[in-house]
């Protein structure tokens, strides 16, 4: 089962939508999330995008709720806001960026399971203002003209942050989002 922290988006249900596909999923709201009750029997997180400005918001009670992200074992994804607090969780750095609401042609430098079944550039919606640096611990994977980091994935651990919005980016996003569900469920998926 992989657990699908919903950080405020309209489009969680597309997430939810395509995990349900290969296995069952359960939705929580973040503030709402209890991490020892709630990570019993469960494969996998996504965390999803929102419409938070961590820029301009004390982000604490958010990263407070996420602090147990740093410790687990089980394979991450972040999504949007959830790529920003992953990477804020490891030390990273928010920082406003011009409003970026584009397709954009990502484009991947290393290896990376969420890549499996794609070519190295894929097209990704984007819907932010909002960037994070690369976090101690991470490397880049992908880029684009509009984001440096449109990708990282921690060095050690199955971690993962994606900047766009592969939700609402048609047939490269599901796989994309697929790769890293297959990878959850089946550990030796490569």
């Amino acid at each position: 089962m992989i657990l699908l922290i919903d950080c405020g988006s309209d489009t969680t249900t597309n997430i939810a939508h395509i995990i349900y596909d290969y296995c069952d999923v359960k939705t929580i709201p973040l503030l709402d999330l209890n991490k020892d009750k709630d990570l019993e029997e469960i494969q996998g997180i996504i965390l999803s995008s929102g419409s938070l400005l961590l820029t301009e918001i004390d982000p604490d009670k958010y990263l407070d709720q996420l602090e147990w992200v740093t410790e687990t074992e089980l394979p991450v994804l972040g999504i949007n806001l959830g790529h920003v607090l992953i990477g804020l969780l490891f030390g990273g750095y928010v920082s406003r960026a011009r409003d970026n609401v584009d397709w954009q042609t990502i484009e991947a430098y290393e290896d990376c399971i969420l890549f499996n079944r794609l070519p190295n550039e894929i097209e990704m919606r984007e819907n932010s203002s909002e960037t994070v640096s690369i976090a101690p611990g991470f490397q880049l994977v992908a880029s684009s003209d509009g984001c440096v980091n449109e990708i990282m994935q921690h060095k050690e651990k199955a971690i993962f942050g994606v900047q766009f919005h592969p939700e609402i980016s048609g047939n490269h996003g599901s796989i994309l989002i697929e790769n890293f569900v297959n990878h959850c469920i089946r550990p030796s998926y490569h």
